[in-house]
């Protein structure tokens, strides 16, 4: 039978009077008769209390189960006080004057006392079923029954017959009113939202140890949502103002966007970490993980936020971190995670707060933590003094969402302040984010940031709980996403047309991983279509948005585009991109901008702030403004570029897409670039720029570019359409281009497969840690142009097994021939672990009768570095040795790493036995393995096998003694092609090195043998070193 009930020295009920004495009393044998207790005034839970720690002391743990407001006691308790109770006589009679109901179950009726081992107990047998405790019921509900006597102590016990129905699938019966009852605030326990405050309640004793059983949270459509508030509000109640204001904020956040602006495309959530950008640098970036390597947030954005909270520290303010770069959809995630939880998509908070932090960066303004939560969203929330006292006393069970975390720049102060001020004082923005980033305010709370991969504040980051980046879109997605938009926009008809414009555009359609310009993309296709049937879409970013931009130009007041340039460039300089209606040079102008959708009022704003509607968008006013501006001289203008070191640049490239627009909206024929922006007469300054950045991109050198600014030379040179820059850079790119660390959007392996094959020449790419999709490693891989290639053992194995899978015979061959891992270095079990399922995939291939002969990757292998550490080394080397024997051209084997691998005499003995396959091996390392004389044993066993190929030989820093320098100084003459051996820092004595000095006699061929040791005199070591000038001591 499963008990089920509040866990009695955790109960945080109104204490009855006497309650006290409980929480204090001493545990002891119990005196005087069940039924005097009964009568007393002591609370009969604290009477369970008593019995529950005396069984403590003979059990180890009681597992209780978490279910809403209910938890699980031991049963045998429970049955072993019942059976205490009805061993009294007293107590029996008492019982037998209880009134039990006519309709009581007929399983019920039959409870009888059943004889113990002991003379002076009896128990109860109960049915098989489970039981709970309700603290108050009104009134009797259908399917529980009341067992009430007088003088007990007790005023009723209920029991229900059969399974307890769960709040989320049958509402309670109406009357019925269960309160919550959490466990200790240091444990875990039951999420109910209704749950009261840990500081509202009594001191109690310390519940007995408890362990949370698995408990899985339930998604809950968009339709559902209707459904979860009905049964809600038939649950345990908080102040009705409390409620009123759960109900509004849910209403609030509830609601879904309209048109092709609620169009909702599933992204994956990535696992993210920072990491420094160099060895040099102290400033950090996302870490570029490898396509297969991606952890992704398994279950989207409920389930991670509840992985992330069941990690956190107890009564520890949690920073969870999405970020993403700008267009990327982080404020519509952010959005859709208000609406979950508006949706009863994460119950594991009570109250959920979302506030874009462009409504935070006001320097002058003093404010508190209630007008952070509830002025500052994205619509002002009204609540009492009442609400606020409720929600700061559980604070675990709050997520407050700070929506582009970028903005705060001007306050970066906050993170590095001494310190934050009280709850109720009021503040400036910088002191009350100092506060909650401080753990200061809301303490235990969850934050949840969304932010850009750059900028100051994102450097403190590296800290976060937990990190997640935000994945655009996959070309399937993009391509579902037009079709959506168009049906959102009713123009079912133009879907197949749009979708073949954008096939039409490989780079547009790349671009299109990013949603903001996917959108962008269906906006101008929309307004092409309805042009007629001759519609086609541009070939470059810069023409996209100069047709966006084109017809709300000509229509505007004289100058109007040129002015909102100039103020997006200031704000950008400011790094900003809110700005207020009184920074436009007239009323006019504001009131064209704002009509033509180029500026808006923000979620949140003030009625007098507004903002652009995309960050590029922001970017493109920008570079329109340099290019038109005669303000920015001609010699200043290449800084702009961004491809000089970061000292020479005058600011810090925060619109990152200035400089692609720029070169394309200077290079571009004036009839359809900036003459349709601004007209002919507006362009005087535009040839002169022209021939000064021509001047510029065709001194640059592209092979002393790093790879990222190569990558954006190649985007400059796309834009431009010019053919002479274009030209310049292609024919100047080095044969071996290396993009290891370096991260490679759709976008970017576009358009480096095109400079490729414009170049004309053969290349080899090192694609290792960049983050390539599949799709754009096939279309790299596949040009006849590329020769070789590096990229993930894994992203490769599965790129062969996509291209086997589809039938693609001719790219895959190419793949496989063209791909090398020379040389390879593992660093890690998974690197091992790829290589064993390369060598697997050879063999597979090999046995297959389409297939015959090596991978050139395993075959051509000629040096093979293991440094995984003490830890990992002994443990992944066997499964080296394992696949050793598939490299049939290896030459070089270096087991040395600076952590030292230890494989010790064990992982020597394995690789011995791999020596006859190894007939090409030319180095091998042994250095600092803790190789032993059973080591050295071994491995002169095996060495004759590569008498014929090992020319050197490195033991270096082990721990052969006497033994093992012997057993090397035999197999030494057996050695013919060997012509270096290093036994530096072992612990053989001068015994042993005299062994290998007479042993060296015997090797003309031999030039050199270090063998300095500190356990050698230093006089034997000269004179040994005299006899024979090819021993060394250094």
């Amino acid at each position: 039978m499963r008990c089920l009930a509040p866990h009695p020295a955790g109960s945080y009920l109104s204490e009855p009077q006497g309650s006290s004495q409980c929480a204090t009393m001493e545990l002891g044998p119990l005196e005087g008769s069940y039924l005097e207790l009964l009568n007393s005034d002591a609370d009969p839970l604290c009477l369970y209390h008593i019995y529950d720690q005396m069984d403590l002391a003979g059990e180890e743990e009681i597992e209780l189960y978490s279910e809403p407001d209910t938890d699980t006691i031991n049963c045998d308790q429970f049955s072993r006080l019942l059976c205490d109770m009805e061993g009294d006589e007293e107590t029996r009679e008492a019982y037998a004057n209880i009134a039990f109901p006519e309709e009581l179950p007929a399983d019920l009726k039959h409870w009888k006392p059943v004889p113990s081992s002991s003379s002076s107990l009896s128990c109860l047998n109960l049915p098989e079923g489970p039981i709970q405790f309700v603290p108050t019921v009104s009134t009797v509900p259908q399917g529980l029954w009341q067992i009430s006597g007088t003088g007990t102590g007790v005023s009723s016990i209920f029991i229900y017959h059969g399974e307890v129905p769960q709040a989320s699938q049958v509402p309670p019966p109406s009357g019925l009113t269960v309160h919550g009852l959490p466990t200790s605030p240091d444990r875990p326990g039951s999420t109910s939202p209704f749950a009261p405050s840990a500081t509202d309640l009594p001191s109690m004793p310390e519940p007995a140890l408890i362990s949370r059983a698995n408990v899985t949270e339930h998604k809950t459509s968009p339709t559902q949502c209707q459904a979860a508030g009905e049964v809600s509000n038939k649950l345990p109640k908080w102040p009705e103002s409390v409620e009123q204001f759960y109900r509004s904020l849910q209403d609030t956040y509830r609601a879904e966007p309209t048109g092709p602006d609620g169009i909702l495309m599933e992204v994956d959530l990535v696992q993210a970490r920072l990491e420094r950008s160099s060895s040099k640098s102290l400033e950090r970036e996302l870490a570029t993980p490898d396509w297969a390597e991606r952890q992704l947030a398994q279950g989207g954005l409920a389930e991670g936020l509840l992985a992330a909270k069941e990690h956190r520290r107890p009564r520890e303010t949690q920073v969870i971190a999405m970020l993403g770069k700008a267009g990327q959809g982080k404020s519509y995630w952010a959005g859709a995670v208000s609406r979950a939880w508006a949706c009863g998509r994460l119950p594991q908070y009570d109250f959920v707060f979302s506030v874009p932090c462009h409504c935070l960066n006001r320097p002058g303004d003093v404010y508190r933590l209630q007008d952070l939560l509830f002025s500052l969203g994205p619509r002002p929330l009204v609540a009492a003094d009442e609400v606020f006292s409720h929600i700061v006393k559980r604070p675990d069970r709050i997520l407050l969402i700070l929506d582009a975390f970028e903005e705060l720049e001007a306050q970066d102060g906050f993170l590095h302040s001494t310190c934050g001020p009280a709850l109720a004082e009021p503040c400036s923005l910088r002191g009350l984010l100092a506060g909650l980033f401080q753990k200061k305010l809301l303490r235990g709370c969850t934050l949840l940031l969304t932010a850009r991969p750059r900028g100051r504040l994102v450097q403190s980051l590296s800290k976060a709980d937990a990190l997640f980046e935000l994945s655009g879109f996959s070309m399937e997605q993009a391509q579902a996403y037009v079709m959506r938009y168009f049906e959102c926009s009713g123009m079912t008809e133009h879907q197949d047309r749009a979708l073949a414009l954008l096939r039409d555009r490989p780079f547009l359609l790349s671009h299109s991983h990013s949603p903001t310009l996917c959108q962008a993309v269906c906006q101008l296709s929309e307004a092409l279509l309805e042009l007629g049937e001759d519609a086609e879409l541009p070939s470059t970013l810069t023409g996209l948005y100069v047709g966006l931009l084109g017809r709300a130009a000509l229509n505007g007041p004289p100058g109007a585009l040129a002015e909102l340039a100039k103020l997006a460039w200031e704000l950008g300089r400011r790094h900003q991109s809110t700005l207020q209606e009184n920074q436009f040079p007239s009323a006019d102008v504001r009131t064209w901008a704002m009509a033509k959708g180029l500026v808006q009022h923000p979620p949140g704003a003030t009625e007098s702030e507004l903002a652009f509607p995309s960050f590029l968008l922001q970017c493109f006013l920008g570079a329109l403004w340099l290019a038109l501006s005669g303000e920015i001289k001609d010699k200043e203008l290449p800084q702009y570029l961004a491809l000089t070191p970061r000292k020479k640049r005058p600011y810090d490239n925060w619109l990152e897409g200035v400089p692609r627009f720029l070169t394309g909206l200077i290079f571009q024929p004036r009839a359809r670039c900036l003459g349709a922006l601004v007209g002919p007469s507006a362009t005087a300054f535009a040839d002169r720029k022209q021939k000064v950045l021509a001047r510029y991109l065709k001194r640059l050198q592209p092979g002393t570019l790093r790879a990222r600014q190569l990558l954006e030379l190649l985007h400059c040179a796309h834009e431009a359409e010019e053919a002479g820059i274009w030209q310049h850079v292609v024919q100047e790119l080095p044969a071996r281009l290396s993009f290891l660390g370096t991260r490679l959007t759709p976008p970017d392996a576009h358009v480096l497969g095109k400079a490729l094959e414009a170049a004309g020449q053969d290349f080899a790419l090192d694609l290792r840690n960049t983050g390539i999709d599949p799709s754009g490693l096939g279309s790299l891989v596949g040009l006849s142009c590329v020769t070789h290639f590096r990229a993930a053992l894994s992203d490769t194995v599965a790129l062969w097994e996509s291209l086997r899978q589809h039938g693609e015979t001719e790219l895959l061959q190419a793949a496989e021939e063209k791909f090398t891992i020379e040389p390879f270095k593992a660093k890690s079990l998974k690197d091992v672990e790829d290589l064993g399922k390369l060598v697997q995939t050879q063999r597979t291939r090999s046995s297959s009768e389409d297939t015959a002969g090596e991978l050139p990757a395993v075959r051509d292998l000629k040096k093979l570095e293991f440094a995984l550490g003490p830890i990992s080394g002994p443990q992944a080397f066997p499964k080296l040795v394992r696949i050793l024997t598939a490299f049939s051209s290896l030459q070089h084997l270096d087991l040395d790493a600076l952590s030292e691998n230890k494989i010790g005499d064990e992982g020597v003995s394995q690789l011995s036995a791999t020596f006859p396959q190894l007939k090409s091996l030319e180095t091998l390392n042994l250095s600092q393995n803790s190789i032993t004389d059973l080591g050295a044993y071994k491995l002169a066993e095996g060495l004759p096998s590569l008498a014929a190929s090992l020319l050197r030989l490195s033991l270096y820093n082990n721990c052969i003694c006497d033994m093992g320098a012997e057993s090397l100084a035999r197999v030494l003459p057996d050695m013919v092609s060997l012509r270096v051996m290093d036994v530096q820092y072992n612990k053989f004595t001068a015994a042993g090195a005299q062994q290998l000095a007479a042993s060296l006699r015997k090797c003309p061929h031999v030039e050199t043998l270090a063998m300095w040791t500190p356990t050698i005199p230093f006089s034997v070591q000269e004179h040994l070193q005299q006899q024979d000038s090819r021993i060394s001591l250094r």
